[in-house]
């Protein structure tokens, strides 16, 4: 059945509404950049569109005074990258083996880690510190601010998901040729799934990054805390006393969304549909 083409009113309405679409998504960011650079703070709608001679940059030096920016952002990539690092590893290995391997509790398992979507993480902080920080010890430290995420039960649905899809033809006929588990899934599993694992890094990226309560609760260490940490204590109780709050925050705001935002740029044309049936012929 043939579909009618759009007319070109119809085409121009298409472009007028997903133009309008963009401003509305975009200004929230348009407006943290041109309040970050602000001398002289301007709540007013008039500040959307600022005097160019009202623009510095001295909100980024104001704020990088008080919680060092740059050591901030290097914990927050220490934290992210560790968690990543054991998100990746562990769910492409439990993703694998519940959707590829036969064993006793296979369902149970995927039953439990379907339960866990449902159980938000706050309610189990005052349990989790208690392990950490008083029977693991691994307070003041990278490692226990990294372990409670470093599983994360949403990467390994979406990874189970992507192996039931790939033919079992593949892993059959690597199997009969003698590859071991962990060999085809490092050669034949992982290459065809990479729009997961780009999805999960992007998912996996942005929790860690925005992180700050479980953080706080592991480091009092300022050397330590992560961006996210240092901008909410720097708001709390700090910000009152500083010349121009209000572009400080969104100074330091705009450092902190600066990487997620990169890293969606960079990745967003890996968001395609892989022909995972290509492997098998005929």
């Amino acid at each position: 059945m043939s579909t009618k083409p759009m007319s070109r009113g119809q085409n121009a309405l298409r472009y007028i509404v997903l133009f309008l679409g963009a401003i509305v998504f975009l200004f929230p960011f348009y407006y943290m950049i041109i309040g970050s650079l602000q001398a002289k703070p301007d709540p007013s709608v008039a500040g959307a569109f600022p005097n160019p001679a009202n623009l510095t940059g001295q909100n980024y030096f104001d704020i990088n005074s008080r919680i060092d920016l740059f050591r901030g952002l290097l914990n927050s990539g220490i934290f992210t990258g560790g968690v990543l690092l054991g998100t990746m590893t562990l769910g492409l290995l439990v993703g694998y083996a519940l959707a590829q391997l036969q064993w006793k509790g296979r369902g149970v398992t995927f039953a439990l880690a379907l339960l866990v979507q449902v159980v938000p993480f706050q309610l189990l902080i005052i349990p989790l510190y208690v392990l950490i920080a008083r029977d693991y010890g691994l307070s003041d430290s990278y490692l226990g601010m990294i372990l409670p995420f470093a599983i994360n039960s949403t990467a390994v649905i979406i990874f189970r998901q992507y192996f039931l899809q790939l033919p079992k033809e593949l892993f059959e006929a690597a199997r009969i040729d003698g590859a071991s588990e962990i060999k085809i899934l490092w050669r034949i599993a992982i290459p065809l799934v990479r729009p997961a694992i780009i999805t999960v890094v992007l998912l996996t990226f942005i929790g860690p990054w925005n992180e700050f309560l479980w953080p706080f609760l592991i480091t009092k260490d300022a050397s330590l805390q992560p961006l996210a940490v240092s901008l909410a204590n720097y708001i709390s109780n700090v910000a009152a006393t500083a010349s121009n709050p209000f572009g400080a925050t969104l100074a330091g705001a705009a450092v902190l969304a600066a990487p997620v935002v990169v890293l969606f740029i960079v990745f967003q044309r890996y968001f395609i549909s892989t022909n995972i049936g290509s492997g098998v012929k005929g």
